[in-house]
């Protein structure tokens, strides 16, 4: 999946670029998925749902136009991404997400580092409130934005296990935002095991790949017809 976060100081216009970029990959086909970061509760006051939500439980709305899930607590955002359906994810807001690439909107060049343009693509410069963001490319044009989404944005897992050999993942980002790294370059993904949950693949610390791997070969090995090779193993409507 591709991703980005749109990220900048209050006021900036993060909401409005997120739409129009999501009208430009949509008008290109892509299947997208936004993820909002926000200080303020989601539920309006006054309806049925807030009410349950007062309560501190989770809270499930299905209607024939919409359905969502709402947690009385953070959840780490990977482990919400498998519940969508998309090519592209993006987030508005999230400038502590290390483990995706950025668009800086910026419209004071003194609070630019607050915004970790280590980690920026580009600074949107689309606005004539904005500025740009020294050592930053610039962009200011929404079709070469959505290009940019498209071409270079990706999604890291966010385990911090450091076995690329950086402290966490945001150190990998950084690399493979200055061209020093790629997204390949990630140990928890594309490893000798695999994980996939509903079609889903899930990310790896490569300690638990290796010790799900020797013991599934463990097991394996006593059963009769056993031979050294590729193993495949499905079960279906595991957790149902």
């Amino acid at each position: 999946m591709k991703a980005i976060a749109l990220v900048g100081t209050k006021k900036t216009g993060k909401t409005a670029l997120g739409l129009a970029l999501v009208r430009e990959l949509l008008s290109r086909g892509v299947r997208v998925a936004v993820a909002k970061h926000t200080q303020h509760h989601f539920d309006r006051p006054d309806t049925d749902t807030a009410r349950y939500a007062e309560l501190g439980v989770q809270v499930i709305g299905v209607c024939p136009t919409e359905s969502f899930v709402r947690w009385p607590s953070e959840r780490f955002l990977p482990d919400l991404i498998p519940l969508v359906d998309a090519e592209v994810l993006v987030v508005e807001g999230g400038k502590d997400l290390g483990w995706l690439p950025r668009v800086i909107l910026c419209d004071d060049p003194d609070k630019a580092r607050r915004l970790g343009p280590e980690l920026a693509l580009a600074a949107w410069t689309g606005s004539e409130d904005l500025r740009p963001v020294a050592g930053t490319p610039e962009v200011g044009s929404l079709e070469m934005l959505a290009d940019m989404v498209l071409s270079q944005g990706f999604l890291l897992p966010g385990l911090n296990c450091g076995a690329c050999g950086r402290a966490d993942c945001r150190g990998l980002t950084e690399d493979i935002v200055a061209g020093r790294a790629t997204p390949g370059d990630c140990q928890a993904t594309g490893q000798v095991v695999s994980v996939s949950v509903a079609g889903h693949p899930l990310a790896l610390n490569p300690f638990v790949a290796r010790m799900i791997g020797a013991g599934i070969v463990a097991q394996m090995a006593t059963l009769k017809g056993f031979v050294p090779g590729d193993i495949e193993i499905s079960i279906k409507g595991a957790g149902q």
